[in-house]
């Protein structure tokens, strides 16, 4: 029946939304992407050489992947067939399959256009490898996902990954503006408002002119301040996904933020996390983490800090708690930083693989039985306190291993203090070992 009413044009004369309308078409005319759509790009050398490869577009939602997968196969005459992993199963891909195998013996060509296709399992990928590789299709997925963790390395290694970026506040505004011009008429907004508009679009640039088609669609006596258009437009919840890229994303920018002593950058991707759903615990411990691998005893304090966050979070609950948290990433932003510690224990657990089952040595063991005196357990040993500077020097690595300095703290913090009663202990160590050879 669709097909009747296409052939009678009446699918022309129906609604269509902005979006759809605003469709470009061209690739010149996609916005935000010039990386990919500029004349040195390797869409663009692809086009000029004839010779379209199997591509994954990657990127956030409403950055053109679908426009640009209908303009390669317009570019090249290729039939364009589009599918959605969400509601397509096997069953579905042989018939395109089929489908295309038919019109290759025409001499025509098919761009399967795979959206969502991180959704599709294993099995369901590697069915189109010998498809791909025998060209009865040019696969075109589409993926918001990493394609590294979403999809088998056996399809990546068959087609070319190209990433698409969010939309920035240029492109937003180029979208807009083509918006108007093909409405007749001016968003009813002022320049605050209108930038507030391109941060609820958060990117996504059919999401931005769904919000201007019902923009346009109203009449108002005067342009919309911010508070004005927060009552007309609810205001979209931020993109991220707590169990997928988006969460690891945000939480190695604050890590690395508080590492890079950036506090205001630490908070910002804090204040991120936490409007995107985030279990605050999360965060929390990996702040735990971060004062004990970043800050270590440079300042010990950083710990005590991060789980009286914790406990305060608990007690509190949100959002009063997160007030903790903040603190806790302000603390740990401007305190000194050392990676000592961690480093120590790295190589010190290396030395230990490496050095096996090596006993103590016999002067620092215990001998509770009279047996183990006999055996000499314990003979020899110097009890610290009782020696003049209350430090033996003895050796206590194992017999058989030389001594070895694993942790090395550096001149920043508290550190500074401790690598003084090292060195301070190292010295000793060295006179009252020469003292006793000399003796």
């Amino acid at each position: 029946m669709n097909d009747l009413f296409d052939a009678a044009g009446m699918e022309d004369m129906a609604p269509h939304p902005l979006a759809d309308r605003l469709r470009p078409a061209s690739l010149e005319e996609v916005v935000g992407q010039e990386h990919l759509t500029g004349p040195d790009s390797a869409l663009s050398r692809m086009l000029r050489a004839g010779r379209l490869a199997s591509l994954v577009f990657w990127g956030p939602p409403g950055t053109g992947k679908t426009t640009m997968a209908r303009l390669l196969a317009r570019e090249t005459d290729l039939y364009f067939e589009q599918i959605s992993a969400v509601f397509s199963g096997v069953a579905d891909l042989r018939k395109c399959f089929e489908a295309a195998r038919q019109r290759r013996k025409t001499g025509q060509g098919t761009l399967l256009f795979v959206d969502e296709i991180h959704r599709f399992n294993r099995s369901q990928q590697d069915g189109f490898l010998p498809y791909v590789e025998d060209g009865t299709i040019i696969l075109v997925g589409a993926t918001t996902e990493n394609p590294s963790f979403e999809l088998n390395a056996a399809l990546l290694s068959r087609v070319q990954v190209l990433t698409l970026n969010r939309l920035d506040e240029a492109a937003m505004a180029e979208l807009l503006s083509r918006a108007e011009a093909l409405e007749k008429k001016k968003l009813p907004l002022t320049a605050e408002a209108r930038d507030l508009l391109y941060g609820m679009a958060d990117g996504d640039g059919r999401y931005l002119l769904n919000l201007a088609e019902v923009l346009l669609g109203l009449d108002f006596d005067k342009p919309l301040d911010s508070a004005g258009l927060m009552k007309v437009l609810q205001k979209r919840a931020p993109v991220y996904d707590k169990d997928r890229e988006g969460h690891y994303n945000l939480i190695s920018a604050l890590h690395k933020s508080l590492r890079g002593s950036d506090t205001d950058a630490a908070l910002y991707w804090t204040a991120r996390m936490l409007a995107g759903g985030e279990d605050p615990l999360y965060i929390l411990r990996r702040l735990v983490r971060f004062a004990v691998e970043d800050i270590g005893l440079a300042d010990p304090e950083a710990l005590h800090q991060t789980l009286a966050a914790k406990d305060a979070y608990e007690f509190l609950g949100s959002p009063e708690g997160e007030l903790a948290i903040a603190q806790a990433v302000i603390y740990l932003g401007t305190a000194p930083k050392s990676n000592a510690a961690y480093k120590a224990f790295k190589e010190v657990s290396r030395a230990a693989k490496e050095t096996g089952s090596l006993n103590p040595p016999m002067h620092i063991l215990n001998a509770p039985t009279r047996l183990m005196k006999d055996l000499g357990y314990g003979k020899g040993y110097a009890y610290d306190h009782d020696t003049e500077h209350g430090f033996s020097g003895q050796n206590y690595f194992p017999d058989g291993m030389e001594r070895r300095q694993f942790y090395t703290p550096g001149e920043r913090g508290f550190e500074r203090e401790i690598r003084k009663r090292l060195e301070y202990w190292a010295r000793l160590r060295e006179d009252l070992n020469t003292s006793s050879e000399g003796s």
